[in-house]
């Protein structure tokens, strides 16, 4: 059967990052247990345990990386014994003769099997947290870049008053800048599970030291430093808590909110044409009308986004049915969601950043739909312009008022284009102010203070946060698999 003949998951064989993809590769997975099993060795013969010799030690180095026979013997042995672990312990003892009868010594399978995701969690992190950077330093840039180009505001998607385009997207970079505190908390939160025996007493090894408890206690720490951890649990069951795949997709989820907000606002502006993802020169935007840039990579992040989200309620429910001290219900939806959910994530940041490292903008689209529905907002300037020329408020009130509803009314019953200034301009009423006109209804004199709020916001907020990440910002263009 050829591999076209089996169902894969596209999260791996079309979208995500190969550094990803290797880090929950079966080869990574069963190649760490070895890791794993060694360091578990080393630190038991240097606590004293004689059993286990150097060249045991040697030859568990040299077969560090499971091979593709290896693991097709592993399949084979489990069918027979029904057992993943015990499965790859016998391959791995075939393979390394004088370690066969000390690898996994006083373990339980979730030594390797959680300390191993452990893991995967805490090096995929360190996958994302680049990219989440790299994408809030390009969003930053292009921020500065319009935080004077007026825009029209929406709330409840209908007309408001004026922002900036710069100021919008600092509302983006903001949820993107929690997401990225997330992220590291996430991380660094991280612990080992450790040595701790198969229902967490430690039971076993305290047998292996006859009764020794601070090398019990010794071996913990040294077989967690020697996988790069600094924090251990103190105290699990059989497995760590799933409490910590909650804090761990936690995180993860509410990127995914974000995503899909940003992504949607994108999408929005590409339907009024003043702002698109990038559309390459042979792109093909529909089969059927050759004239459409649908904006696919947007799409794709909210239809993404939505799966990333779901996949913490899994998680939460997993871990409120952890019986005592384990179960093994949580096995088969961990192996599924936890690998999802940061491929997902993966995708999710690999697409932001072709996004952003290409936004394309229209401000000529920008300026006429601020013209469009600008004279309307204009029109308490105008109020105001005209009571300092001695009129009565009530009355321009009323004369405006007047206007505006013959102006909306061609705008609405007949097409047209907004005529209120053509009005005030032809109303003698309105005479004392024609000369200021140009001035009441310059955009930027309804910003407020985007500008200054994008630069504070940008040169201070983002650059403090970013600050510890200056070694992974670069600038180059990530390509976007389609």
């Amino acid at each position: 059967m050829s591999d076209f003949d089996k169902y894969s998951t596209p999260l791996s064989s079309r979208y995500a990052s190969e550094e990803m993809s290797t880090l929950f590769s079966s080869r990574h997975r069963f190649s760490t247990w070895r890791k794993l099993w060694l360091n578990l060795a080393i630190a038991e013969k240097e606590l004293g345990l004689n059993v286990i010799t150097d060249e045991a030690i040697e030859q568990m180095k040299e077969h560090q990386t499971i091979t593709d026979e290896e693991i097709a013997q592993a399949s084979k042995q489990e069918a027979i014994a029904r057992h993943d672990v015990m499965a790859h312990i016998h391959v791995y003892g075939v393979s390394c003769p004088e370690a066969s009868g000390i690898i996994h010594l006083g373990a339980t399978s979730c030594f390797v099997t959680d300390n191993a995701d452990l893991i995967f969690l805490r090096d995929a992190y360190d996958i994302l947290i680049p990219k989440l950077v790299n994408v809030i330093n390009r969003l930053s840039t292009f921020a500065i870049k319009y935080k004077d180009l007026p825009v029209l505001g929406w709330t409840h998607y209908q007309p408001a008053q004026l922002t900036t385009l710069g100021k919008r997207v600092t509302l983006w970079i903001q949820e993107l800048l929690w997401d990225l505190r997330n992220f590291v908390r996430a991380r660094n939160d991280i612990g080992f599970r450790g040595v701790k025996g198969t229902t967490g007493t430690q039971a076993s090894f305290l047998a292996l030291f006859h009764g020794d408890h601070d090398k019990v206690e010794a071996l913990d720490k040294r077989v967690a430093e020697l996988s790069g951890f600094d924090i251990i649990y103190p105290v699990t069951g059989q497995t760590y808590s799933r409490k910590v795949d909650i804090d761990v997709l936690g995180p993860l989820s509410s990127f995914a909110a974000t995503s899909h907000k940003l992504a949607t606002d994108i999408r929005l502006l590409a339907n009024l044409k003043e702002l698109e993802e990038p559309f390459e020169a042979s792109q093909i935007g529909s089969s059927a009308m050759a004239y459409k840039r649908n904006p696919m990579r947007c799409e794709r992040v909210c239809s993404l986004a939505r799966h990333l989200g779901s996949l913490y309620s899994g998680a939460v429910q997993t871990a409120s049915v952890q019986w005592f001290e384990r179960t093994l219900d949580d096995s088969a939806i961990r192996r599924i969601s936890i690998p999802s959910a940061f491929l997902t994530a993966d995708i999710l940041l690999y697409t932001l950043l072709n996004i952003t490292s290409g936004l394309v903008v229209y401000p000529m689209v920008i300026r006429r739909r601020i013209e469009s529905e600008l004279p309307f907002m204009a029109t308490e300037n105008i109020i105001m312009a005209m009571v300092k020329k001695g009129e009565s408020r009530q009355q321009v009130h009323e004369a405006i008022r007047v206007l505006s509803h013959q102006a909306a009314a061609v705008i609405k019953e007949q097409g047209g284009d907004n005529d209120l200034i053509e009005r005030v301009k032809n109303d003698k009423f309105f005479e004392p102010i024609w000369d200021e006109l140009d001035s009441l209804l310059d955009p930027s004199t309804f910003i407020g203070r985007a500008p200054q709020q994008v630069e504070k916001f940008i040169h201070h907020d983002v650059k403090l946060a970013l600050a510890p990440f200056e070694d992974v910002i670069d600038d180059e263009s990530f390509g976007l698999k389609v």
